[in-house]
């Protein structure tokens, strides 16, 4: 009796440890949830509302020490990172700013090394912290898209992200299940085909007055082999957001052939997500299907499938399909139609003159063009075709990288040859992504003729151009400096984008801050650095990234 009693001691124990404190000590509501399909990646974490508005104060969920500090214009702001004994990381982002004896920690490194931009790993004896203690501000800083507190939970060991969720189930109310928004029939070419052509069949799916989901809008007929889509989403109560999905069963024909459970993944896998969704559909129409089979490159984790989600319909009659969803409180939501197995022309695959395979390095070499796909870039087999076009606009001839979008996982290397070489300065040089309304600079380096750059995905369309443009450096407001002791600055570069800048006072280095949303650069005269009562000399220089150099000196008195 005496040992059940110590056995049920620890395991309350145990329980109360694993529940941590509120990162925040207003009402808990999500804006977004753990493992939402993002633009190339999962994310990561929890977006905790913060009122719609910045400086809400945030709290160390449990005692630790804070183990790295990020300071970035994009990505996550201004973040910290704090490791738990528990053997987990808990991680603040898009931050206002820091606790004072942070501040005072991240500004003096700061100042070390010249730099606005930094990430520090303080070590365990550093800047230790209490549970529930005060260590920064809430804010809207990197690439917020406004002001939340991202909050996340990481193994310590290899930094995979984990669901907060579950540690704050009781507290974040949620009694709507996931919503269907649609479905997809793909025909597998050259094996399936669907409504007697080779083309995905996407169907929005409706609800009646009822509340209950419609039938599709059309009849799905198909033969050999296909894969199924989805798009949809989940909801909370309280709040008007939508979510996620945590769990997707799919059953065809009585046998479930895929489940999806989104748990923790490796930060290296998050880009897996392009493998995940129907990518072309995505980068066209902005429209977000999740694919609900596997290609052979992918190896995320919350994936069971039979026979990797592929289905062959080799019978004339109906299948039955049916989609479930759940979430973490166990809402559910399910729909129902049916397949038609119908014999219908299902063509051979077409002639490849250039087959790129997932489980090996690719290269393709041709008139002024070249690339190279190491291996693990695929996630499957691929026709590589390359289009070229005559071109006087550019330093070279345009060149579309593959006729149908694909993903990458990592990145290609491209190399276009320059078929007027004029530059004397061969860093002016750059490969950009041609669009409809505008350039996008990717970049690159000058060997012998030909501009080397990586992509991340195949199916845009490429050439050199040039910057030979500086960045345009403007003081904003001079005569409110002294008066607002703020000197603000507006720097802008039309193509290869900022590379570096920094600020003097007399000759020494002041801090400007800045961020991505912004073009304005700020630094907040501080007196130990910049003497009042005086009359002083600023000097703001920046470089874009092809090494174009801009200055500006200016007098003020403080």
């Amino acid at each position: 009796m005496k040992r059940n009693s110590l056995i049920l001691l620890f395991t309350v124990c145990l329980n109360a440890y694993s529940q941590y404190a509120d990162p925040v000590k207003i009402p808990l509501l999500l804006s977004s949830g753990f493992g939402e399909l993002r633009n190339n990646h999962f994310h990561s974490g929890i977006d905790i509302k913060t009122q719609g508005t910045v400086n809400i104060p945030i709290y160390t969920v449990e005692e630790g020490y804070v183990s790295r500090i990020n300071v970035s214009p994009i990505g996550y702001g201004l973040a910290l990172y704090v490791a738990h004994p528990d053997g987990r990381t808990s991680v603040y982002a898009h931050l206002n700013s820091f606790s004072p004896r942070i501040d005072q920690y991240v500004k003096g490194r700061q100042y070390e090394q010249e730099t606005y931009r930094i990430e520090l790993y303080p070590d365990s004896t550093e800047l230790p912290v209490k549970r529930g203690e005060q260590i920064a501000l809430s804010g809207n800083t990197g690439s917020s898209g406004g002001p939340h507190l991202h909050f996340e939970l990481r193994d310590t060991e290899t930094q995979a992200p984990i669901d907060p969720l579950p540690f704050y189930k009781e507290k974040i109310k949620d009694s709507r299940p996931p919503e269907i928004r649609a479905i997809a029939v793909y025909p597998f070419r050259g094996s399936g085909a669907v409504n007697n052509g080779f083309i995905p069949v996407r169907m929005a799916v409706r609800t009646g007055k009822d509340g209950k989901y419609l039938p599709p809008s059309q009849r799905v007929e198909a033969w050999g082999t296909i894969t199924f889509g989805l798009k949809a989403y989940d909801r909370m109560s309280d709040v008007g957001h939508i979510y996620g999905v945590k769990t997707i069963r799919l059953n065809v024909d009585g046998n479930e052939i895929f489940r999806f459970d989104m748990g923790s993944f490796l930060l290296s896998e998050t880009r897996m997500l392009n493998s995940f969704i129907d990518f072309s559909e995505w980068r066209r129409h902005r429209s977000m299907f999740m694919k609900l089979y596997r290609d052979p490159g992918n190896k995320l984790p919350f994936f069971i499938t039979e026979n990797d989600g592929y289905f062959t319909i080799d019978e004339e009659r109906d299948y039955p399909v049916l989609y479930e969803l759940e979430d973490e409180y166990g809402n559910r939501s399910s729909f129902s139609f049916v397949v038609t197995g119908k014999k219908q022309a299902i063509g051979e695959k077409n002639a490849c003159a250039n087959r790129m395979y997932w489980g090996g390095d690719n290269d393709y070499t041709h008139n002024g063009f070249s690339i190279v796909i190491p291996q693990g870039n695929l996630y499957a087999n691929i026709c590589f075709e390359l289009s070229e076009t005559k071109s006087t606009g550019y330093y070279s001839d345009r060149y579309r990288v593959n006729n149908s979008l694909i993903p990458l996982h990592d990145a290609a290397e491209i190399s276009i040859k320059i078929h007027t070489d004029v530059l004397e300065d061969k860093n002016r040089y750059g490969i950009v992504k041609i669009g409809a309304q505008y350039d996008t600079w990717i970049g690159g380096r000058y060997e012998n003729g030909v501009i080397k750059a990586r992509i991340r995905e195949l199916g845009d369309e490429y050439a050199v151009g040039a910057d030979s443009r500086a960045p345009v450096i403007t003081a904003v407001s001079p005569e409110n400096w002294a008066r607002n002791g703020v000197i603000r600055i507006k720097l802008t570069d039309d193509k290869s984008g900022i590379e570096s800048f920094k600020g003097t006072v007399d000759g020494d280095f002041v801090l400007f801050v800045h961020d991505t949303k912004s073009t304005v650069y700020s630094y907040k005269i501080d007196p130990t650095h910049t003497a009042k009562g005086k009359r002083h000399e600023l000097k703001f220089t920046a470089v874009d990234a092809c090494g174009n150099k801009s200055e500006l000196v200016r007098s003020f008195t403080y």
